[in-house]
């Protein structure tokens, strides 16, 4: 007798592997339930870690704001110090200038002081080599001796600047010269400078002394004999006017001197 095979077995494993069945129901379910919580769980997850960026991006956001600011910031006091200094530097510069500029006035204005003292004496040894006539050696030893030193001298003017002025033949120009007599003649044109009656110098641009000069005038405009004989001034009346001009600035400046030294005490 042949044995029968197990349907119910079989049918029992085939339930059991059925969808409908509630074992697999129950599996499913819970399977379902389980990926859910794992889904919710990432959600969480990624709910925090979004909010958490979120904040970093924000303080981040908020460290680069008050970075721009205080960039701008140190920005603007750059340029208020560069300012600042392009100021000073541009003052400073001037005052240089302007200092050495007053320096060298100052400095032109002591040496000519100076120089104007030695010019006097100049002027003395240009008279007695016009005047005085040697007329035996020894004589002439003497003359050769002291225009020596003349010559001397005048070369030290000449290395500390001082140039003579030569205005023959010149127009007249009251910034160099002063007209001390007129000449009416038709030989020269008005205005003319015909003679240097006594000699002026000049300090670099600076003019140390007008040259005292006589000037041509035309002759149509000559007064007659007796006005001209009443308005003639003489070289020597020219050199006793000059001469008084230096004694009165003397005798100013000994008397401005005395007045010093009485209020010092």
């Amino acid at each position: 007798m042949s044995a029968e095979p197990n349907n119910s077995a079989i049918f029992d494993e085939n339930q059991e592997s059925s969808p409908n069945s509630p074992e697999f129901l129950a599996t499913e379910s819970e399977a379902s339930v389980t990926d859910e919580a794992e889904t919710a769980t990432e959600e969480i997850a990624f709910s925090d870690e979004f909010s958490l960026l979120g904040a970093m991006a924000i303080d981040l956001q908020e460290e680069i704001d008050n970075l721009k600011q205080q960039l701008e910031e140190q920005t603007q006091q750059v340029d208020a110090y560069k300012k600042r200094y392009i100021s000073l530097a541009a003052e400073f510069d001037n005052f240089r200038k302007r200092t050495g500029k007053e320096k060298e006035e100052l400095e032109t204005k002591i040496k000519g002081k100076t120089l104007m003292e030695i010019l006097g004496v100049v002027d003395n040894f240009e008279r007695a080599r016009t005047q005085i006539k040697p007329v035996n050696d020894g004589e002439m030893g003497i003359h050769k001796s002291y225009q020596g030193v003349y010559k001397t001298l005048v070369e030290s003017l000449k290395r500390l600047g001082v140039s003579p002025m030569r205005p023959e033949g010149q127009s007249f120009d009251p910034t160099y010269h002063e007209a001390m007599m007129r000449e009416y003649t038709d030989e020269h044109p008005e205005g003319t400078v015909i003679e240097q009656l006594v000699r002026g110098y000049t300090l670099g641009e600076q003019v140390l002394r007008h040259a005292l000069v006589k000037v041509a005038a035309p002759k149509a405009a000559a007064p007659n004999a007796e006005q001209s004989e009443a308005a003639a001034i003489s070289l020597e009346e020219c050199v006793i006017i000059f001469a008084y001009r230096i004694v009165k600035c003397l005798l100013a400046k000994t008397f401005r001197t005395i007045l010093l030294k009485k209020l010092s005490v």
